[in-house]
């Protein structure tokens, strides 16, 4: 991808194209996952209206947004997976970045309308069902805890699978906490413990949550991701043999798992040669995890493209 063809000076490009950080095939999980879900919400909002415990029925809900959140998570990771067009010179990568956003604000409104369905009840309780509502619940446990383990391998590196993940383990979670309170219920009485309990866990998950939304929102934005250390990529990039200055320096992600680069090195002695380049990406991508790298070389200091600012972004 060359930068900035408007000014007439020598340059060369250089692009490191490595697909080793392409994400992996989750599609086994997500179908599981979709089945498993959505068969046990027919399930548990069943018994929640039977048991009249705000806590199943609530839970039924956000596992019913766990479906949709899955799906979309789904056609996200096949998306980006599409090969170039004419009109999406990177594919439809982007599309990942935009699948965890959505999976991040989805779960944030769920758990909004549980804490305030809890709220409600919290003034007028209501007896429940105390052994049909712990059993329902500890079956919640194992569908949400096996779903959340088929998506572990992969929520550290890729946000996409993260939002997958972190409503599954929410759930799982959730439903613990039903567990908890229709124990406490039935040994005590206590039925006000049913809401209090889902406002305690939708807290906590929203606290969970956070990072998933904030990382998510950056990345939408092109902004460098945050296992990149922008600064040691410019110090890395400066100690280059030859360069005496570097200016246009970009980062951002491409998808949830590939990150792209491009930058102006000012080599007055002139061009370092095609292999000297493909050895800048290698360190690019075997030391920052940047695959996709376009450098353009640059013999004199003075030269400055009019529409972008002398800066490092």
């Amino acid at each position: 991808m060359a930068a900035h063809h408007d000014h007439k000076h020598d340059h060369d490009d250089a692009g490191g194209h490595s697909h080793s950080h392409a994400p992996a095939n989750f599609g086994t999980a997500f179908a599981i996952g979709i089945t498993l879900n959505l068969g046990f919400v027919l399930i548990e909002g069943g018994y929640g209206v039977v048991s009249n415990s705000l806590a199943l029925i609530a839970d039924a809900g956000h596992n019913l947004s766990d479906v949709l959140g899955l799906l979309v998570a789904w056609v996200a990771s096949v998306l980006v997976k599409r090969p170039p067009s004419k009109q999406y010179t990177y594919g439809l990568r982007g599309s990942s970045i935009l699948a965890a956003l959505f999976n991040a604000v989805f779960l944030l409104v769920a758990l909004g309308a549980v804490a305030w369905e809890a709220v409600q009840r919290l003034a007028t309780p209501e007896p429940v069902s105390v052994g049909t509502v712990m059993v329902v619940a500890a079956v919640g446990i194992v569908i949400n805890g096996v779903t959340a383990w088929l998506f572990a391998t992969g929520a550290k590196d890729d946000i996409n699978i993260r939002g997958a993940f972190m409503h599954m383990a929410s759930d799982a979670l959730i439903s613990a906490g039903v567990v908890i309170a229709g124990l406490v219920i039935f040994l005590t009485g206590w039925v006000w413990l049913d809401p209090l309990v889902s406002l305690i866990i939708s807290a906590v998950i929203v606290w969970g949550t956070w990072s998933l939304l904030r990382d998510s929102l950056a990345m939408s934005m092109g902004a460098v991701p945050s296992g990149i250390n922008a600064a040691a990529v410019q110090t890395y990039l400066e100690s280059v043999k030859g360069v005496s200055e570097l200016h246009d320096l970009h980062i951002w992600p491409m998808s949830t798992t590939e990150v792209a680069l491009t930058v102006h090195l000012v080599m007055p002695s002139g061009h370092p040669g095609d292999e000297a380049l493909l050895e800048i990406c290698h360190e690019l991508e075997h030391d920052f995890k940047i695959g996709h790298a376009t450098i353009q070389i640059e013999t004199s200091e003075s030269v400055r493209c009019a529409l972008a600012p002398a800066h490092v972004v």
